[in-house]
């Protein structure tokens, strides 16, 4: 997290008694959890805040947006807290077999360790393992591996069977990782964990492609590699999972790698000047067109907009509750934080800044009212249609639908159709507008 937004926590100058509190530039998104801290922390500490309002040039997309070809995915991310002790995979199963037949374009599970949030997903491989078996159609995809936590080897080996079970229709999104504690799995790449997600991405895709590579045995000799089983296919589609860094816009575009990002922490304006990095990055390196951008967004589409919006509100506060807490406990990782707090009930002291729980409860209702009309896909087929042509005019290629951030599984497999209804009106809205402009639909 320090990587991708910088210090977690500023030295603000209200905690040393020569200086006098001041006034506070609000910057990060207000969707984003981390908010929490510039606004609230400071305020309790005496500080003036002035809150960024930015601008809203992206809220209306050009009307040529409109043909802009756009595909629609799955997106888990469960927690390990849900209803069904017992069947804890049933939306998984269901919804990746509701994709496969309508026409999406994948099914993205995460990698998660050591935390509910997130936490039925610990191994994208074997969860993809099992969506390959079900699925004649869609692709199935990491969305992420972190690859600092894993030795090359494994990673080629493992999703080369899954390519085999899928008969060709993997693809991975490496992620550099951030939470400190899961490094416990390979601590030693902690320090320089975007050095490692580039030195193992490299390395897997040569293995992909059958090379023979150099590892060190326990003697100390090298030994020359070539993993088995053979994948079908000969290159491995390949993102790299980047939130609010330029620079891994930049790494992803210069390596040829397609773009898995999210709106937590930016704004459509924020993410469009990133995505010119990426593209610019990728043109200069000589790759064949502008890339690929996958944009994951929480989503719940219904019948009744205000249906959907009380249906969702209490799911979408829990999440970020427990996004928070996620927070708190990777803060030890940094030193922005180990240097300002000696015990570990401090923290909660520092990350509330004095808030009652009524307090942080008004926060959540107003960080869910913001993330709701901005950074998600809610409301019903008609109203959504306006939120994905604003994603068409910034060039997404391809929304990630994340389905199960805590609404029951039975309203998400009754709200599928509704999706797959604001599915069909995009996709007849992009052959219409190409059909206009005398381009071929299968061009």
């Amino acid at each position: 997290a320090e990587a991708e937004h910088g210090p977690l926590l500023p030295e603000l100058g209200a905690d040393q008694p020569d200086h006098e509190p001041g006034t506070w530039l609000a910057v990060t998104s207000l969707s984003f959890d981390i908010s929490v801290l510039e606004l609230f922390w400071t305020l309790c500490r005496g500080f003036e805040v002035v809150v960024y309002q930015g601008s809203d040039d992206a809220q209306e997309a050009p009307p040529a947006a409109s043909t802009r070809p756009i595909s629609f995915s799955m997106f888990y991310f469960a927690s390990d807290e849900g209803e069904h002790a017992e069947d804890k995979y049933r939306l998984l199963i269901e919804g990746a077999k509701f994709a496969d037949r309508n026409g999406f374009e994948a099914v993205w599970t995460p990698e998660r360790h050591f935390h509910a949030f997130g936490g039925l997903y610990p191994n994208p491989a074997v969860a993809s393992a099992a969506i390959a078996t079900i699925t004649e159609n869609v692709k199935i995809r990491a969305g992420s591996c972190v690859a600092p936590l894993h030795h090359p080897i494994r990673i080629a080996e493992d999703w080369a069977l899954v390519d085999n079970l899928s008969r060709g229709r993997v693809g991975i999104a490496f992620a550099a990782g951030w939470h400190g504690r899961d490094f416990v799995l390979r601590p030693e790449n902690f320090e320089d964990r975007k050095g490692a997600l580039t030195r193992t991405m490299d390395q897997v895709h040569a293995l992909w492609r059958g090379e023979a590579l150099d590892f060190e045995g326990p003697d100390g000799a090298t030994h020359k590699i070539r993993t088995l089983p053979r994948p079908v296919q000969e290159q491995l589609p390949t993102w790299v999972t980047v939130a609010g860094n330029p620079e891994t816009y930049r790494l992803a575009g210069a390596s040829g790698s397609h773009v898995l990002t999210h709106l937590l922490g930016q704004s459509l304006d924020e993410l469009d000047k990133k995505l010119d990095i990426y593209r610019q990055a990728w043109r200069e390196a000589g790759h064949e067109g502008d890339g690929h951008v996958t944009l994951m967004l929480h989503t719940f589409v219904g019948e009744d907009e205000d249906e959907v919006r009380e249906l969702v509100r209490e799911p979408m506060k829990s999440y970020l509750r427990s996004s928070l807490d996620l927070v708190k406990q990777a803060a030890w990782s940094f030193p922005a934080f180990k240097n300002r707090v000696d015990e570990p009930g401090e923290m909660d002291k520092l990350l509330n800044g004095g808030l009652t729980p009524e307090d942080f409860d008004a926060l959540l209702d107003f960080s869910f009212e913001r993330y709701y009309q901005q950074s998600g896909l809610f409301g019903t087929p008609e109203s959504c249609v306006a939120i994905v042509d604003r994603l068409r005019g910034i060039k997404i290629d391809e929304i990630a639908c994340l389905v199960d951030f805590g609404v029951g599984t039975a309203r998400v497999m009754e709200s599928l159709p509704q999706l797959q209804e604001l599915k069909r009106r995009c996709d007849e809205r992009s052959a219409a507008g190409l059909k206009s402009l005398g381009v071929r639909e299968d061009r």
